[in-house]
């Protein structure tokens, strides 16, 4: 058995062994070894060789070497007029820094600070620039030395060394393509918001199409009286794509046969849907953690009643609620109301039923989009509207029963007042929905093979699953919202809001 001393000691190895073997160490050894060759070979006598390990005087003149190869390829003009004792260029980037060539025929900062009290490479750093190979594995390995730091930090550190043209831009591109500090920021893909589907911009009857989702539960007396038990009872919402209309139903239990029972009692009171759109209740939150587990054990089930009775139920892709924001949105406002009136008092079952009805009655009278400025129009428009000719909450007409019925033509209103909704409905609301919220741009997309982090709730970033994108699918409007990602444990389908990229390698200079 490992010692106490043993456990703690071995994490701090294996980030030790980050900074031993960097590409920029590798290189400046390399070349230590080419230097050391030069030098056996120019001196025949056996003590003026050099053996054994590096000292630091190797390791400082190996650098200083690369460093002086490099300025030759950045700054080839301006070294050639330097090593000529000439003055550069007006033109020259370099003009503000003051640049000289130092005993080694390396170019340093001039600077302003030579009465300081520092050394002479803090006074005057190395000259190199940002796009060339070896800046950027300096950048790279001072980014590991110090313990993952950030741009700010990193470039200050580079300076104390090496002064690099450019730099600021490439410490963010250091910090950005480091893949444990992407692991660490977990951030997830934003792709652009997307069309609308056509079941909400196109006019047909009120809940031919709807979204279904569960809240609660809600805890309710079995009885009124002393000994009554609490039980718990969930809300039902079925919502209308096209005009926002809300249907609650209360729910005794997370079962099967009460979710049926659910579904008839709604078809016979508002007609049979042409399709029920509905997400996988993959939620991790405690009070719906049973919810999930409900539409997930019985999936097949309810999946074979709505085919039998001729609908088509439609799931959305898992860990993805804003494919199904406004049945989420609809929850959301009916638990305003909800939690407002109940707060911590515990109904029975009729009560919470008829506190249900009340609360739709509420959602269905709310404007569907923002008031007309027009002083002649005293009405808004509501999902009621389109259910029962006006808001729910709004006074009755005047009784038609003593007007003379050929002068009436009663169907003939009813039929202009329907439509006479449907061109406001078109022309107030659909254009409401032109705009995008968020996600108003496009960000990077994924390709197959990319290597990606999945995004897992009540995990931190470092324990999330990794793997690589297998299949990615693009809606209608080219954009991916949906891929497969091939891990170790099999394939999982999830959105890109639950993806986070990682990089493959530092990114090339534009």
């Amino acid at each position: 058995m490992k010692s106490t001393s043993a456990v703690v000691q071995e994490p701090v190895t294996e980030i030790l062994k980050i900074d031993k073997f960097s590409s920029f160490l590798k290189l400046r050894r390399i070349f230590a070894y080419v230097n050391r060759f030069i030098h056996n070979i120019r001196h025949k006598n056996p003590k003026d060789k050099l053996f054994g390990k590096f000292s630091v005087t190797e390791l400082e003149s190996s650098f200083t070497s690369l460093c002086k190869i490099a300025q030759q390829t950045s700054f080839a003009v301006e070294y050639n007029i330097l090593l000529k004792n000439k003055n550069l260029s007006s033109k020259s980037s370099l003009l503000s820094l003051s640049p000289f060539l130092d005993d080694d025929k390396v170019m340093r900062v001039g600077g302003r600070i030579e009465l300081s009290n520092y050394n002479y490479t803090k006074k005057h750093p190395i000259l190199l620039h940002a796009s060339h190979p070896l800046t950027k594995l300096y950048f790279k390995h001072e980014h590991l030395r110090n313990m993952h730091a950030g741009p700010q930090l990193l470039l200050a550190c580079v300076r104390e060394t090496v002064w690099p043209i450019n730099g600021r831009h490439l410490a963010r591109r250091t910090v950005h393509a480091c893949v444990r500090c992407r692991r660490i920021q977990g951030k997830t893909l934003t792709p652009m918001m997307g069309n609308l589907p056509a079941q909400r911009i196109t006019p047909d009857f009120p809940f031919r199409t709807v979204g279904v989702d569960f809240a609660g539960p809600f805890l309710t007396l079995n009885r009124k009286g002393r000994g009554a038990r609490l039980t718990k009872t969930y809300l039902c919402l079925f919502v209308c794509f096209r005009y926002k209309c809300v249907h609650l139903e209360a729910v005794s239990d997370l079962s099967k046969d009460a979710f049926i029972m659910t579904l008839r009692r709604f078809i016979s009171r508002r007609g049979k849907p042409a399709e029920i759109f509905c997400d996988n209740g993959r939620n991790f939150v405690a009070a719906a953690k049973e919810i999930g587990n409900f539409l997930k054990t019985n999936h097949e089930p309810v999946v074979d009643f709505a085919t039998n009775e001729g609908v088509k139920f439609v799931f959305s892709p898992t860990y993805a609620p804003h494919f199904g924001g406004i049945w989420e949105a609809g929850v959301k406002s009916a638990k305003y109301h909800l939690k407002r009136v109940m707060g911590n008092n515990h109904l029975t079952f009729e009560e919470i039923c008829t506190l249900f009805t009340q609360v739709e009655a509420v959602l269905n009278s709310r404007p569907l989009c923002p008031l007309s400025p027009s002083p002649n129009d005293y009405h808004f428009l509501t999902p009621g509207h389109f259910l029962i000719g006006r808001a729910l909450n709004a006074l009755p007409g005047p009784s038609l029963e003593h007007e003379n019925q050929n002068n009436l033509q009663r169907y003939m209103k009813l039929e202009q007042i329907h439509q006479h909704f449907w061109q406001r409905w078109q022309r107030e609301y659909v254009a409401e929905l032109q705009q995008r919220s968020k996600w108003r741009t496009k960000s990077a997309s994924l390709k197959v093979g990319d290597l990606v982090l999945l995004h897992e709730d009540n995990v931190p970033p470092l324990s999330w699953r990794m793997g690589r994108v297998s299949r990615l699918f693009p809606g209608t409007d080219g954009v991916t919202r949906v891929a497969d990602v091939q891990t170790t444990r099999g394939c999982f389908r999830r959105p890109l809001t639950r993806i986070c990229p990682l990089p493959t390698s530092l990114p090339d200079e534009d």
